[in-house]
C-alpha cells in the first residue's frame, strides 16, 4: 500500500464493514480483482464514494485494473484492525442476547462472540455453541485479549459497564437504551432500534407526500 493515511471521517468508517463483507464474499468465490463500478453494484454505494473512501487509507487500486481483493482484505485487517478473529463477549443472554448469539459470526467480518454472561441461572449453559456463564464469573472467563463487549441487559447497566471497563473492555456496543457514562479512552456505540424505525417511517411518509404532490 502506497500513500499516507489520512484522518478517516466517521461516515467513511461506517462504510468500511460493508466493503469488507462484500470483499470476503468475493474472496470466498475465488474472485481476484474487482472494479469500483462492480463493487458499487454489490454494496449499493456510488463508485466515486468508494474510491474516495479507499483513498483515506492509501493508493489501493490501479486505473484500468481495479482493486486486488486479497490486498484490500489485508489492508482492512492490518491497517483498520478489522480482523475476523476478534473475540467479543455478550452481557445479557435474554431474548435479544440469544438472537445475537444465533447470528454470531457476523459473516466473518468482525470476529465472533466467544462467551456470554447473565445473572439468571436459567440462561446458563451453552447457547448456539457459545458458553453462557454467570455474571459473577466475568473476570474468570473473559478472554484476556478481549476488548469489545455487547450489552443487552435491562438492570444495573451503569454498574455493569463500570465492571466491564475494570475488566479491560475498551469498546461497548449498547442495546440497553439507558444513559451510560464511560471514561475517556473507552468507546461506546448505542444501537437504538426504535429511533431507526421512527426515522425510516418519517422518511417513508415524506417520500409518499412528495409522490402525491
Amino acid at each position: 500500500m502506497n500513500g499516507k493515511k489520512k484522518m478517516v471521517p466517521k461516515a467513511t468508517l461506517q462504510r468500511y464493514p460493508i466493503y469488507l463483507k462484500a470483499l470476503r464474499k468475493l474472496d470466498q468465490k475465488g474472485e481476484d480483482k474487482i472494479m469500483s463500478k462492480d463493487l458499487a453494484e454489490l454494496v449499493d454505494i456510488e463508485p466515486t464514494t468508494i474510491r474516495r473512501d479507499f483513498s483515506f487509507i492509501g493508493t489501493l487500486g490501479r486505473q484500468g485494473y481495479g482493486y486486488d481483493v486479497k490486498t484490500l482484505l489485508e489492508v482492512f485487517s492490518n491497517e483498520l484492525g478489522m480482523v475476523a478473529e476478534e473475540k467479543i463477549i455478550l452481557v445479557g443472554a435474554g431474548n435479544l442476547g440469544r438472537a445475537l448469539l444465533k447470528y454470531n459470526g457476523w459473516d466473518h467480518v468482525v470476529g465472533e462472540i466467544v462467551c456470554a454472561f447473565d445473572i439468571s441461572v436459567d440462561r446458563l449453559g451453552v447457547r448456539f455453541d457459545v458458553p453462557v456463564y454467570h455474571m459473577d464469573d466475568l473476570e474468570k472467563y473473559k478472554p484476556e485479549e478481549c476488548r469489545v463487549a455487547i450489552l443487552a441487559i435491562s438492570k444495573d447497566v451503569q454498574e455493569t459497564v463500570d465492571r466491564l471497563i475494570e475488566a479491560g473492555i475498551t469498546g461497548i456496543v449498547d442495546f440497553t437504551q439507558e444513559h451510560i457514562q464511560v471514561p475517556k479512552g473507552v468507546l461506546l456505540r448505542h444501537v437504538d432500534v426504535v429511533s431507526a424505525i421512527q426515522e425510516i417511517i418519517f422518511e417513508a411518509n415524506a417520500m409518499s407526500a412528495d409522490v402525491e404532490k
